[in-house]
């Protein structure tokens, strides 16, 4: 463990040894790429480039107080990724994503004017920023085996259901041990969380993709997509 914390400071200001580093990681940057995308990437794809860059900044960047260098570089890597999708016009199209389903107030079956109104705006420029962090988070939550169109089903209606989903959610994205076991194993850490928390089982098994998706994004880059959730910000202010 300390030869290889010497070899990663070694690699910050030596050159070789950082081309020695990169080298003996390229099947650990190709697994990171091809889990962000969900698809099996090569060094042929821009991916593979958008990956390596990200890892010689985690490389630069780290130091003891990031934790364990593997996980840093792989969130190092799944960021930069998230941040070039964001920016490819590959991902160009329509999502027929109503993001007000976050909220839990949104019924798919009794607006469809307001969805065809929604799904409108998102596909009026590629600049649109929140149709651009819906393609962003879309792969993030497919590493857990749903999507966005998983959540509209799940979403918390009552307000007695939707304050212990957003005291569950603050306690996940402020509590580390909860966020390294959501990383690691893809599973909502029931166990912990009804422990610390108090929240019935039953209702964090029913709505465990919506708080799993809260996380992603408020803990994520996703400004946009945040502000759908602004009960849990109301949770959080009122302690």
């Amino acid at each position: 463990m300390k030869d290889f914390q010497a070899l990663l400071q070694t690699a910050a200001v030596d050159k070789d040894s950082m081309e020695q580093l990169i080298v003996s990681h390229e099947h650990f940057i190709l697994k990171c790429a091809s889990a962000v995308t969900r698809r099996y990437i090569t060094k042929s794809d821009n991916e593979w480039s958008v990956a390596l860059s990200a890892f010689y900044e985690a490389v630069m960047k780290f130091n003891d107080t990031k934790g364990a260098f593997h996980r840093f570089s792989e969130m190092v890597i799944k960021r930069r990724l998230t941040d070039s999708f964001r920016y490819d016009s590959r991902f160009e199209q329509e999502i027929p994503v109503n993001p007000e389903m976050f909220s839990g107030d949104y019924d798919e079956n009794e607006q469809p004017q307001l969805q065809q109104q929604i799904n409108a705006k998102l596909t009026v420029s590629f600049e649109n920023e929140l149709q651009l962090e819906i393609l962003a988070i879309q792969p993030q939550l497919s590493a857990y085996g749903f999507t966005l169109f998983d959540l509209a089903g799940v979403s918390p209606k009552a307000e007695k259901t939707k304050r212990a989903c957003a005291k569950s959610v603050h306690f996940i994205v402020n509590s580390p041990e909860s966020m390294a076991s959501l990383y690691k194993t893809r599973q909502l850490p029931i166990k912990l969380i009804e422990k610390q928390t108090g929240i019935p089982r039953k209702i964090l098994e029913r709505h465990r993709k919506y708080i799993i998706a809260a996380v992603e994004i408020l803990s994520g880059d996703f400004p946009g997509l945040a502000e759908y959730l602004h009960y849990i910000k109301k949770f959080e202010q009122s302690g």
